[in-house]
Protein backbone atom coordinates (compact mmCIF):
# COMPACT_ATOMS: atom_id res chain seq x y z
CA UNK A 1 0.00 0.00 0.00
CA UNK A 2 1.13 3.26 -1.22
CA UNK A 3 1.43 6.63 0.85
CA UNK A 4 -1.54 8.25 -1.06
CA UNK A 5 -3.44 4.64 -0.14
CA UNK A 6 -2.48 5.04 3.53
CA UNK A 7 -3.76 8.49 3.87
CA UNK A 8 -7.04 7.42 2.22
CA UNK A 9 -7.21 5.25 4.50
CA UNK A 10 -7.51 7.18 7.27
CA UNK A 11 -10.72 9.93 8.13
CA UNK A 12 -8.65 12.81 9.63
CA UNK A 13 -5.82 13.37 11.50
CA UNK A 14 -7.00 13.89 15.33
CA UNK A 15 -4.44 16.30 16.78
CA UNK A 16 -5.01 15.63 20.26
CA UNK A 17 -3.80 11.85 19.58
CA UNK A 18 -0.12 13.39 18.60
CA UNK A 19 0.05 15.63 21.84
CA UNK A 20 -0.13 18.70 18.79
CA UNK A 21 -2.69 21.40 19.92
CA UNK A 22 -4.88 23.83 17.45
CA UNK A 23 -4.07 26.62 18.87
CA UNK A 24 -0.34 26.22 19.86
CA UNK A 25 1.33 23.08 17.36
CA UNK A 26 4.00 21.64 18.44
CA UNK A 27 4.79 24.11 21.86
CA UNK A 28 3.60 22.59 25.14
CA UNK A 29 0.54 25.00 26.04
CA UNK A 30 0.65 26.90 29.28
CA UNK A 31 3.51 24.47 30.63
CA UNK A 32 3.59 25.90 34.23
CA UNK A 33 0.03 26.17 35.08
CA UNK A 34 -0.57 22.55 35.83
CA UNK A 35 -0.58 21.15 39.18
CA UNK A 36 1.44 18.09 39.50
CA UNK A 37 -0.54 15.38 42.22
CA UNK A 38 1.24 14.09 44.88
CA UNK A 39 -0.96 11.18 44.95
CA UNK A 40 1.77 8.95 43.29
CA UNK A 41 4.12 9.38 45.82
CA UNK A 42 4.68 6.53 47.71
CA UNK A 43 6.79 5.87 51.25
CA UNK A 44 9.59 8.14 53.27
CA UNK A 45 12.22 8.10 50.70
CA UNK A 46 10.09 9.07 47.57
CA UNK A 47 8.26 12.12 49.39
CA UNK A 48 12.17 13.17 50.61
CA UNK A 49 12.93 12.96 47.16
CA UNK A 50 10.42 14.60 46.09
CA UNK A 51 10.64 17.86 48.94
CA UNK A 52 14.10 17.93 47.67
CA UNK A 53 13.40 18.21 43.85
CA UNK A 54 10.62 21.14 45.00
CA UNK A 55 12.81 22.71 47.41
CA UNK A 56 15.42 23.17 44.82
CA UNK A 57 12.92 24.44 42.27
CA UNK A 58 12.13 27.27 44.69
CA UNK A 59 15.09 28.23 45.92
CA UNK A 60 16.25 29.15 42.14
CA UNK A 61 12.85 30.72 41.13
CA UNK A 62 12.86 33.18 44.29
CA UNK A 63 16.17 34.18 44.08
CA UNK A 64 16.95 33.77 40.16
CA UNK A 65 16.94 37.35 39.53
CA UNK A 66 19.32 38.17 42.67
CA UNK A 67 18.74 40.54 45.71
CA UNK A 68 16.92 43.11 44.30
CA UNK A 69 14.45 41.47 41.87
CA UNK A 70 13.11 38.91 44.00
CA UNK A 71 9.97 36.49 43.24
CA UNK A 72 7.97 37.12 46.43
CA UNK A 73 4.86 35.04 45.37
CA UNK A 74 5.79 31.26 44.60
CA UNK A 75 3.39 30.21 42.09
CA UNK A 76 0.39 27.82 42.88
CA UNK A 77 1.77 25.37 40.32
CA UNK A 78 4.98 24.93 42.64
CA UNK A 79 3.57 26.13 46.11
CA UNK A 80 0.83 23.52 46.32
CA UNK A 81 2.46 20.75 45.57
CA UNK A 82 5.22 21.65 47.46
CA UNK A 83 3.73 22.35 50.59
CA UNK A 84 1.24 19.43 50.45
CA UNK A 85 4.85 16.85 50.08
CA UNK A 86 6.09 19.45 53.61
CA UNK A 87 2.77 18.72 55.26
CA UNK A 88 3.06 14.77 55.14
CA UNK A 89 6.94 13.93 55.68
CA UNK A 90 6.73 17.15 58.28
CA UNK A 91 9.36 19.90 56.89
CA UNK A 92 8.81 23.05 56.32
CA UNK A 93 8.84 24.63 51.90
CA UNK A 94 11.73 25.15 51.78
CA UNK A 95 15.23 23.88 51.40
CA UNK A 96 16.51 22.95 54.48
CA UNK A 97 20.09 20.83 55.48
CA UNK A 98 17.97 17.82 54.91
CA UNK A 99 17.29 18.54 51.34
CA UNK A 100 20.33 19.53 50.11
CA UNK A 101 23.08 17.91 52.08
CA UNK A 102 21.48 14.53 53.31
CA UNK A 103 19.39 13.58 50.23
CA UNK A 104 21.70 14.99 47.75
CA UNK A 105 24.14 12.47 46.73
CA UNK A 106 24.72 9.71 44.62
CA UNK A 107 27.29 7.24 43.77
CA UNK A 108 29.40 8.11 40.51
CA UNK A 109 30.53 4.34 40.33
CA UNK A 110 27.61 1.94 42.40
CA UNK A 111 30.18 -0.47 43.40
CA UNK A 112 32.90 2.12 44.82
CA UNK A 113 32.72 3.10 48.38
CA UNK A 114 31.14 6.19 50.14
CA UNK A 115 34.01 8.37 50.02
CA UNK A 116 34.23 12.36 48.29
CA UNK A 117 35.79 11.40 45.17
CA UNK A 118 33.01 8.88 44.18
CA UNK A 119 30.29 11.03 45.59
CA UNK A 120 28.07 13.65 42.79
CA UNK A 121 25.23 15.58 43.77
CA UNK A 122 21.68 15.11 42.36
CA UNK A 123 20.29 18.64 42.26
CA UNK A 124 22.89 22.05 41.90
CA UNK A 125 22.55 25.25 42.42
CA UNK A 126 24.53 28.39 41.00
CA UNK A 127 27.85 28.12 41.47
CA UNK A 128 29.43 25.85 39.78
CA UNK A 129 32.12 23.01 41.65
CA UNK A 130 32.02 24.70 44.86
CA UNK A 131 28.00 24.62 45.35
CA UNK A 132 28.75 20.65 44.51
CA UNK A 133 32.14 21.19 46.92
CA UNK A 134 30.22 22.57 49.71
CA UNK A 135 27.32 19.70 49.56
CA UNK A 136 29.61 16.64 49.41
CA UNK A 137 31.91 18.33 51.94
CA UNK A 138 29.45 18.58 54.29
CA UNK A 139 28.01 15.18 53.50
CA UNK A 140 31.04 13.76 54.69
CA UNK A 141 31.06 15.42 58.04
CA UNK A 142 27.36 13.80 58.25
CA UNK A 143 28.87 10.63 57.84
CA UNK A 144 31.78 10.50 60.17
CA UNK A 145 29.36 11.39 62.45
CA UNK A 146 27.78 8.14 62.64
CA UNK A 147 30.19 6.37 64.56
CA UNK A 148 29.55 8.82 67.10
CA UNK A 149 25.28 8.81 66.83
CA UNK A 150 25.74 5.08 67.39
CA UNK A 151 27.83 5.57 70.43
CA UNK A 152 25.07 7.45 71.54
CA UNK A 153 22.55 4.35 71.51
CA UNK A 154 25.07 1.81 73.04
CA UNK A 155 25.92 4.61 75.76
CA UNK A 156 22.57 4.87 76.90
CA UNK A 157 21.71 1.55 77.40
CA UNK A 158 24.88 1.05 79.37
CA UNK A 159 24.54 3.67 81.90
CA UNK A 160 21.16 2.30 82.89
CA UNK A 161 22.68 -0.88 83.07
CA UNK A 162 25.61 0.08 84.94
CA UNK A 163 28.05 -0.91 82.05
CA UNK A 164 31.04 1.22 82.98
CA UNK A 165 33.08 -0.69 79.88
CA UNK A 166 30.38 0.13 77.32
CA UNK A 167 30.09 3.51 78.53
CA UNK A 168 34.21 3.93 78.11
CA UNK A 169 33.94 2.28 74.47
CA UNK A 170 31.16 4.59 73.21
CA UNK A 171 32.87 7.95 74.68
CA UNK A 172 35.91 7.02 73.03
CA UNK A 173 34.41 6.18 69.63
CA UNK A 174 32.36 9.72 70.28
CA UNK A 175 35.46 11.56 70.40
CA UNK A 176 37.00 9.39 67.54
CA UNK A 177 34.06 10.47 65.78
CA UNK A 178 34.15 14.08 66.09
CA UNK A 179 37.83 14.12 65.56
CA UNK A 180 36.70 12.65 62.07
CA UNK A 181 34.51 15.39 61.67
CA UNK A 182 36.95 17.83 62.03
CA UNK A 183 39.30 16.28 59.22
CA UNK A 184 36.64 16.00 56.87
CA UNK A 185 35.46 19.84 57.24
CA UNK A 186 39.08 20.86 56.99
CA UNK A 187 38.11 19.76 53.11
CA UNK A 188 36.45 22.85 52.45
CA UNK A 189 39.13 24.73 51.31
CA UNK A 190 39.73 22.32 49.19
CA UNK A 191 36.52 22.13 47.39
CA UNK A 192 34.83 25.71 47.82
CA UNK A 193 36.51 29.08 46.81
CA UNK A 194 35.38 31.88 49.48
CA UNK A 195 33.88 34.26 46.77
CA UNK A 196 31.85 32.18 45.14
CA UNK A 197 30.53 30.80 48.20
CA UNK A 198 30.05 34.52 49.87
CA UNK A 199 28.57 36.24 46.27
CA UNK A 200 26.88 33.42 44.68
CA UNK A 201 25.65 30.41 47.00
CA UNK A 202 24.77 32.24 50.00
CA UNK A 203 21.87 34.00 48.24
CA UNK A 204 20.46 30.75 46.79
CA UNK A 205 20.36 29.46 50.28
CA UNK A 206 19.20 31.83 51.85
CA UNK A 207 15.52 31.89 53.67
CA UNK A 208 12.91 34.75 54.02
CA UNK A 209 13.23 35.01 58.48
CA UNK A 210 15.18 37.38 59.76
CA UNK A 211 15.81 38.51 55.75
CA UNK A 212 15.60 42.07 55.15
CA UNK A 213 15.00 41.49 51.72
CA UNK A 214 11.86 39.48 52.68
CA UNK A 215 10.15 41.91 55.25
CA UNK A 216 6.65 40.60 54.64
CA UNK A 217 7.85 36.80 53.47
CA UNK A 218 6.77 35.21 50.92
CA UNK A 219 3.20 34.16 49.72
CA UNK A 220 2.81 30.77 48.60
CA UNK A 221 -0.17 30.98 46.26
CA UNK A 222 -3.04 28.70 46.60
CA UNK A 223 -2.13 27.59 49.79
CA UNK A 224 -1.87 30.35 52.27
CA UNK A 225 -4.09 34.20 52.24
CA UNK A 226 -0.55 36.17 53.78
CA UNK A 227 3.20 35.64 53.33
CA UNK A 228 5.24 32.96 55.46
CA UNK A 229 8.40 33.51 56.93
CA UNK A 230 10.86 30.35 57.02
CA UNK A 231 14.79 30.39 57.55
CA UNK A 232 17.44 28.99 55.27
CA UNK A 233 19.34 26.11 55.26
CA UNK A 234 21.85 25.97 58.22
CA UNK A 235 24.15 24.21 59.87
CA UNK A 236 22.53 24.31 63.11
CA UNK A 237 19.95 22.04 61.31
CA UNK A 238 21.98 19.09 61.44
CA UNK A 239 20.76 16.55 64.03
CA UNK A 240 24.30 15.36 64.71
CA UNK A 241 25.53 18.62 66.81
CA UNK A 242 22.06 19.06 68.87
CA UNK A 243 22.56 15.18 69.63
CA UNK A 244 26.05 15.45 70.56
CA UNK A 245 25.05 18.38 72.59
CA UNK A 246 21.63 17.00 74.01
CA UNK A 247 23.78 13.40 75.35
CA UNK A 248 27.01 15.33 76.02
CA UNK A 249 24.44 17.89 78.51
CA UNK A 250 25.88 20.90 76.99
CA UNK A 251 23.31 24.17 77.95
CA UNK A 252 23.55 27.05 75.71
CA UNK A 253 22.00 30.44 76.63
CA UNK A 254 19.05 31.74 76.00
CA UNK A 255 19.74 33.43 72.43
CA UNK A 256 21.42 30.34 71.31
CA UNK A 257 19.47 27.55 72.88
CA UNK A 258 15.76 29.47 71.00
CA UNK A 259 17.49 29.58 67.74
CA UNK A 260 18.94 26.15 67.91
CA UNK A 261 15.64 24.90 68.93
CA UNK A 262 13.76 26.49 66.40
CA UNK A 263 16.29 24.79 63.98
CA UNK A 264 14.55 21.43 65.04
CA UNK A 265 11.21 22.45 63.27
CA UNK A 266 13.58 22.32 60.20
CA UNK A 267 14.86 18.44 60.74
CA UNK A 268 12.70 15.85 60.02
CA UNK A 269 10.54 14.82 62.54
CA UNK A 270 12.09 11.51 63.49
CA UNK A 271 15.68 12.95 63.66
CA UNK A 272 13.87 15.86 66.19
CA UNK A 273 12.26 13.00 68.28
CA UNK A 274 15.91 10.99 68.07
CA UNK A 275 17.47 14.40 69.89
CA UNK A 276 14.12 14.51 72.24
CA UNK A 277 14.83 10.78 73.75
CA UNK A 278 18.52 11.86 74.32
CA UNK A 279 17.30 14.58 76.34
CA UNK A 280 14.80 13.02 78.48
CA UNK A 281 16.96 9.94 78.54
CA UNK A 282 19.70 9.20 81.53
CA UNK A 283 22.53 11.76 81.75
CA UNK A 284 26.03 10.83 80.97
CA UNK A 285 27.46 13.43 82.47
CA UNK A 286 25.65 12.99 86.15
CA UNK A 287 26.16 9.26 86.34
CA UNK A 288 29.95 9.80 85.63
CA UNK A 289 29.85 12.61 88.11
CA UNK A 290 27.71 10.29 90.64
CA UNK A 291 29.79 7.20 90.36
CA UNK A 292 33.62 9.23 90.82
CA UNK A 293 34.94 7.27 87.76
CA UNK A 294 37.81 9.02 86.97
CA UNK A 295 38.48 7.29 83.91
CA UNK A 296 35.05 7.53 82.94
CA UNK A 297 35.59 11.49 83.70
CA UNK A 298 38.95 11.92 81.04
CA UNK A 299 37.04 10.64 78.28
CA UNK A 300 33.48 12.75 79.07
CA UNK A 301 36.47 15.59 78.99
CA UNK A 302 38.00 14.31 75.79
CA UNK A 303 34.73 14.48 73.88
CA UNK A 304 34.18 18.23 75.41
CA UNK A 305 37.65 18.92 73.87
CA UNK A 306 37.01 17.20 70.31
CA UNK A 307 33.94 19.17 70.40
CA UNK A 308 35.60 22.61 71.08
CA UNK A 309 37.86 21.89 68.61
CA UNK A 310 35.48 20.87 65.83
CA UNK A 311 33.56 24.49 67.09
CA UNK A 312 36.74 26.18 66.92
CA UNK A 313 37.48 25.19 63.38
CA UNK A 314 33.68 25.90 62.49
CA UNK A 315 34.73 29.74 63.74
CA UNK A 316 37.66 29.51 61.38
CA UNK A 317 35.26 28.59 58.19
CA UNK A 318 33.11 31.43 58.74
CA UNK A 319 35.43 33.69 59.39
CA UNK A 320 37.59 32.93 56.04
CA UNK A 321 34.27 32.11 53.91
CA UNK A 322 31.84 35.28 55.38
CA UNK A 323 33.72 37.66 57.80
CA UNK A 324 37.13 38.22 55.23
CA UNK A 325 34.94 37.77 52.47
CA UNK A 326 32.56 40.38 53.48
CA UNK A 327 35.39 42.81 54.31
CA UNK A 328 36.33 42.12 50.71
CA UNK A 329 33.03 42.73 49.08
CA UNK A 330 32.56 45.81 50.80
CA UNK A 331 36.33 47.03 49.54
CA UNK A 332 35.18 45.75 45.70
CA UNK A 333 32.27 47.67 45.27
CA UNK A 334 33.26 50.57 46.64
CA UNK A 335 36.08 50.63 44.06
CA UNK A 336 33.51 49.62 41.72
CA UNK A 337 36.49 46.59 40.34
CA UNK A 338 35.04 45.35 37.57
CA UNK A 339 37.50 41.94 37.87
CA UNK A 340 35.67 41.01 41.29
CA UNK A 341 32.00 40.84 39.74
CA UNK A 342 31.32 37.75 41.77
CA UNK A 343 31.83 39.87 45.26
CA UNK A 344 30.11 42.98 43.63
CA UNK A 345 27.26 41.21 43.60
CA UNK A 346 27.23 39.70 46.86
CA UNK A 347 23.79 40.06 48.81
CA UNK A 348 23.99 42.77 51.02
CA UNK A 349 21.26 41.68 53.17
CA UNK A 350 23.24 38.71 54.12
CA UNK A 351 26.11 40.68 55.30
CA UNK A 352 28.00 38.76 58.47
CA UNK A 353 24.66 36.75 58.74
CA UNK A 354 24.10 32.65 58.28
CA UNK A 355 21.74 31.38 55.91
CA UNK A 356 19.87 31.10 58.23
CA UNK A 357 19.36 33.80 59.36
CA UNK A 358 21.40 34.02 62.97
CA UNK A 359 23.88 36.23 63.94
CA UNK A 360 26.58 33.47 63.15
CA UNK A 361 30.00 34.75 64.66
CA UNK A 362 28.06 35.96 68.10
CA UNK A 363 25.92 32.13 67.78
CA UNK A 364 29.06 29.86 66.74
CA UNK A 365 30.75 31.76 69.56
CA UNK A 366 28.33 31.37 72.48
CA UNK A 367 27.75 27.79 71.37
CA UNK A 368 31.63 26.67 71.70
CA UNK A 369 31.43 28.63 75.30
CA UNK A 370 29.08 27.12 76.37
CA UNK A 371 30.77 23.61 75.46
CA UNK A 372 34.20 24.62 76.72
CA UNK A 373 32.57 25.07 80.33
CA UNK A 374 31.18 21.29 80.62
CA UNK A 375 34.76 19.89 81.56
CA UNK A 376 34.42 18.00 84.58
CA UNK A 377 37.42 18.56 87.20
CA UNK A 378 39.40 16.12 88.02
CA UNK A 379 37.81 13.31 90.44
Amino acid sequence: MNREEKARGRNHINLEEFHVSKEWGFVLPDPLMQLLSTGFLIGHKQLRLAHMALSFITMGYVWQEGEHNIAKVLPKSLAVPFCEISKIIGLPPILVHADCVLTNWKKKDPKKEMELGNLDIIFTLPGGDSIKGFFLVTLEVELAAVQGIKAISIATEAILNRDDNSIKTALQDMSESMRKMNNSLKKMDDHVDPDTFYGIMRLFLSGWMDNPAFPEGLLYEGVWDKPRHFSGGSAAQSSTLQSFDEFLGICHNKESAEFLHRMRDYMPPSHKAFIQTITTGPSVRDYILFSCNPVLCELYNGCIAALVVLRNYHITVVTRYIIITSAKAKVEKAKQNSSAQVLQKAPSALEERGTGGSGIMCLLKDVRDATKKLMIEKI
